[in-house]
């Protein structure tokens, strides 16, 4: 068992070396998997807690209508460590960069796990959404060692890991939160994130790199040199922000209305939805091909219209849970297929500069989470699920026009 196990681990470390050496066309299904798993598993620690808000709220007294900012704090902390860490990618050994990480990551979620007062919680929140962005490292390099005829299909793969880690990330934090308690999903999380760490350890490449003679404070800086000079990215960065704020409305407030009368389901039911939208995340994995193919653009705007349609069905949540799934399935189908695209378009600008494009894109993706996460319970706690359902409709139709101009535009160019 124990030879078997390590032959296993030696191949998948020979496929990803010779990807990373381009002795190989792409990397193998294995290897892509191997980094989608990683990436769920990392990016589920920042939304464990939001089918958790009630618990959170009672436990710490903190009130229903600014429970949000719990999940705001840790996308507002992701979107500085996608700043601040993700741009080292591009500078710093990646093999070393995601295993540090994810080691203190490990920490963060115990000090989630065992937090006696708010400020421990807030502060260890925190922590959990800055190092969460090891999973954008983890894209980056697999788009790196990716062949360009296939990248696409790669980074589809890997990003809907992301989207299903978020997504089961509530079905796992129900199913243990009834079982056993929040703290333990935490704590949980942690060993498994220990687990990964050795993985890595044995599967990652030890691949030295010329070290660069780039300061830290330029590499930061050429972040938004790389906004000014590349408009693909400046529109792919808003759609991302608009889509993602859509998505955080859905799944930040959908606890709420599900634990109240008259529905008052169960955590392990209302993170069973979560099995739900991984459906549309998984149909939305081929938006990678279509853009390979140049459908990038037609791709983008069918998503776009399907994540408008969407919420004409989840507003009918407390008549009908049909409904609800229905336009779970389409948001999710939707915004997957908008950020694989999106992701598909941008790499590709600057290949010496992989990190810092996702750092700049996915900062904007964080800034539509956080804001999104905060409105959708301050509509919920005013205005109810109606107010919740016609904030997520106008963003969407937002999205859409946004798209269609500067689609216009680039045609009249």
């Amino acid at each position: 068992m124990m030879n078997g196990g390590y032959g296993v681990d030696h191949n998948l470390k020979q496929e990803v070396d010779a990807s990373v050496m381009n002795l190989q066309p792409s990397m193998s299904r294995a290897v892509t998997l191997l980094f989608a798993t990683a990436c769920g598993m990392s990016v589920a620690n920042i939304y464990f807690a939001q089918p958790l808000l009630d618990q959170l709220s009672n436990e710490f007294n903190i009130d229903h209508s600014i429970i949000g900012v719990v999940i705001t704090i840790t996308q507002i902390f992701y979107g500085l460590g996608l700043l601040l860490l993700v741009p080292l990618g591009d500078l710093l050994n990646q093999r070393r960069l995601i295993i540090g990480q994810m080691l203190l990551s490990t920490t963060a979620l115990v000090i989630v796990g065992t937090a006696s007062f708010s400020v421990m919680l807030f502060t260890g929140m925190a922590l959990v959404g800055l190092l969460a962005v090891v999973t954008q490292t983890l894209v980056a390099f697999a788009a790196t060692m990716a062949s360009p005829t296939e990248r696409g299909r790669v980074v589809g793969i890997v990003t809907s890991g992301i989207v299903i880690g978020i997504l089961l990330a509530r079905t796992f934090a129900g199913l243990l939160t009834d079982l056993t308690g929040w703290r333990s999903v935490y704590l949980v999380s942690a060993a498994l994130m220990l687990v990964m760490v050795c993985m890595f350890l044995k599967v990652l490449p030890k691949v030295e790199r010329e070290v660069k003679s780039l300061p830290y404070h330029q590499l930061i800086k050429s972040v938004f040199t790389l906004f000014v000079q590349e408009r693909t990215l400046r529109i792919r960065s808003v759609l991302a922000m608009l889509i993602f704020a859509d998505f955080s409305i859905l799944w930040t407030s959908l606890v709420l209305p599900l634990s109240a009368p008259p529905l008052a389901l169960s955590h392990s039911v209302i993170g069973a939805f979560g099995l739900v939208g991984v459906a549309g995340a998984l149909a939305a994995a081929q938006a990678g091909k279509l853009a390979d193919r140049g459908f990038g653009q037609r791709t983008t705007g069918i998503a776009l219209v399907l994540l408008l349609i969407s919420w004409l069905f989840i507003n009918y949540l407390e008549q009908s849970l049909l409904a609800l799934i229905v336009g779970i399935v389409l948001l999710d189908l939707a915004v997957q297929a908008v950020h694989v695209t999106n992701q598909t378009m941008i790499l590709p600008l600057c290949t010496e500069a992989r990190s810092r494009l996702t750092a700049g894109y996915m900062m904007f993706y964080s800034i539509g989470g956080a804001g999104g996460s905060i409105a959708s319970t301050q509509m919920y706690a005013h205005f109810g699920w109606g107010g919740v359902c016609f904030l997520g409709a106008l963003i969407s139709a937002i999205a859409l026009i946004f798209w269609a101009t500067t689609k216009r535009f680039e045609r009249l160019l």
